[in-house]
């Protein structure tokens, strides 16, 4: 996995940011520094009472002050609130879009890396931490800033005690880093525990029909109980060593500050303190602990931030590393996009779609297709045979680009096709996939997903697939809803539903794999008779059955992912 360092992302996501960074840095730091008037006012007030410095305007004026003040810091929290919802949401959301965006780049027919639970486990946990990581950030930052400054009027005050504030800072920093590598051992196992456990109840709620059939219901159960064990143990051992570093850097924190405490009230009590001066002392004082405690869980949540960092970057398979926090528009303001691509410009009718050495081997496997050569004419209707595992559905979805050729070409009427997942798309290319998937929507929804398709040719689609009978019988027809993802047609219905689905993009090439084998004999020879006259369209289907077979103008027989032979019915 390449990555980069956990700073590059600080820096281009506060890029991103601009001005809410800016702006949160800059608020959180004036309110930080608006917390150290209230300790030199109060040092003033109490010189004043004892006679050792006179006031303009006396106590009240001090008093006054005060108030001011608080009414000042109380309307910049909601201010600086305000900015920092902002602004973490522009972080996680740029982190999320891109998330998503390079998925979506993915050919359409590679698995995603992690399995569906774990994914979504990085999406939500990993960008959450990310975002914590920018918002410390920016506020340490204001944190170190009034720390330096309150040193620096406790050193004009007295320089001895001010030094002793350094131990506790020095301890802490030594142990953090000493503590560094394990706890970023323990996020890293915890973060896996949480995804398997989302993975495992992802499986589960999808493959409901199937442990039910193998009558593996309590097993999966008790799997998923024994996982969500191991994750319950791994999330309290990395809490644990969190909150331990947490509670040492506190301690230590407050050890010094009582040293510091004793040393003041020793000067008090010897006069070379004054009691507005012990006061500043004990102001300043929590700003600058305050800090060495911050700076300490600072350096935990940095660690937690490259671990989480590396686990989104994986799920860039393949992508830059920079591509993770790239700027991107998140349409925040104004209009949202309609969400509909502009169509691309129908090219030359097809008159030859030519592939030539075509190869693509799965990783780490030699199973695939090796230097497929095929042709296909304008009108006709190729059929792909073969026994399972002869590269029949690879050849498709090479063909289509839904897997990355690793080798030949694909030419349409001459034409070299450099990106084919892009090219062959809608109106051009259709494709109707071996297991169709449905959507929880009505049986209209699932044909048009969201075209914008005449009445004619939602009516033509629907009875070329040979759906017109079933949705007659359906007691709201083309608005029937199907169910979650089809449950309520069968297996024949739902095959048929997803070729109107690709009949209705009217494309001059049309790819089906596999799609009447839940059919009977008489439905599936009207299905194909009617797909045969749709005139101009060219189809390149794989099928073992006899209805295409028989129909078809070429056969092309694989085996080990090669091309065999062809030629029609009668001839192989």
């Amino acid at each position: 996995m390449t990555t980069q360092p956990t700073w590059r992302y600080l820096v281009q996501l506060s890029r991103f940011a601009g001005r809410y960074s800016a702006a949160h840095a800059s608020l959180w730091g004036v309110m930080n520094l608006s917390a150290l008037l209230p300790g030199l006012i109060a040092q003033r007030f109490f010189d004043a009472l004892t006679g050792e410095a006179a006031v303009t305007g006396g106590t009240s004026g001090l008093i006054v002050l005060l108030v001011a003040l608080a009414l000042g810091q109380a309307a910049l929290w909601l201010v600086a609130g305000y900015v920092e919802i902002v602004f973490r949401f522009l972080i996680s959301a740029l982190l999320r879009r891109n998330l998503l965006s390079g998925l979506l780049r993915r050919p359409g027919a590679l698995p995603l890396p992690f399995g569906i639970g774990e994914t979504i486990n990085r999406f939500r946990d990993d960008v959450d931490v990310a975002e914590d990581y920018l918002d410390w950030t920016d506020e340490i930052i204001g944190q170190g800033i009034v720390a330096v400054l309150a040193l620096g009027i406790l050193l004009a005050t007295d320089a001895v005690i001010t030094l002793v504030v350094f131990l506790p800072l020095i301890v802490v920093v030594a142990v953090a880093q000493r503590a560094n590598a394990t706890i970023g051992r323990y996020r890293e196992a915890s973060s896996q525990a949480a995804s398997a456990v989302s993975g495992s109840i992802g499986d589960m709620l999808t493959g409901v029909e199937t442990l039910r059939a193998a009558g593996a219901e309590d097993r999966a159960i008790a799997r998923l109980a024994r996982l969500n064990q191991e994750r319950q143990a791994l999330t309290v051992r990395d809490r644990m060593a969190t909150q331990l570093l947490d509670a040492v850097t506190n301690n230590l924190t407050g050890i010094g500050t009582s040293l510091i405490m004793l040393l003041a009230a020793s000067r008090l009590g010897a006069g070379s303190l004054s009691v507005g001066d012990f006061v500043l002392f004990v102001s300043f004082l929590s700003h600058v602990t305050g800090f060495t405690s911050a700076f300490g869980q600072y350096l935990v949540r940095v660690r937690q931030a490259t671990v989480a960092f590396g686990r989104l970057q994986t799920l860039m398979d393949g992508a830059p590393v920079h591509a993770l926090a790239a700027p991107a528009a998140l349409h925040l303001r104004g209009r949202l996009p309609d969400g509909h691509s502009p169509a691309p410009p129908r090219a030359a009718p097809l008159r030859r779609l030519t592939v030539s050495g075509l190869t693509y081997r799965y990783p780490g496997s030699e199973n695939g297709i090796v230097g497929v050569e095929l042709e296909l004419v304008a009108g006709t209707l190729t059929v792909v045979t073969g026994r399972i595992g002869a590269g029949k559905t690879t050849l498709l979805r090479a063909i289509l680009g839904l897997l990355p050729a690793q080798a030949g070409e694909i030419r349409w009427n001459g034409t070299v096709l450099d990106d084919p997942a892009t090219y062959l798309g809608p109106p051009r290319a259709a494709y109707t996939p071996q297991s169709p998937r449905l959507f929880t929507d009505t049986v209209r929804g699932n044909i048009l997903l969201g075209l914008a398709a005449e009445p004619h040719l939602m009516e033509r689609s629907v009875r070329a697939a040979t759906l017109d009978r079933d949705v007659a019988t359906f007691p709201h027809g083309l608005d029937s809803p199907v169910g979650t993802r089809g449950v309520t047609l069968s297996g024949g219905q739902v095959q048929r539903t997803a070729v109107a689905r690709m009949l209705a993009r009217d494309a001059d090439l049309m790819l089906i794999d596999d799609v009447s084998s839940a059919l009977d004999p008489e439905t599936e020879r009207t299905l194909w008779d009617r797909l045969r006259a749709r005139p101009g369209t060219t189809f390149l289907a794989v099928s073992n059955r006899h209805a295409a077979l028989a129909r078809a103008d070429r056969i092309v027989l694989m085996e080990d992912g090669r091309v065999r032979a062809t030629g029609t019915l009668a001839e192989l």
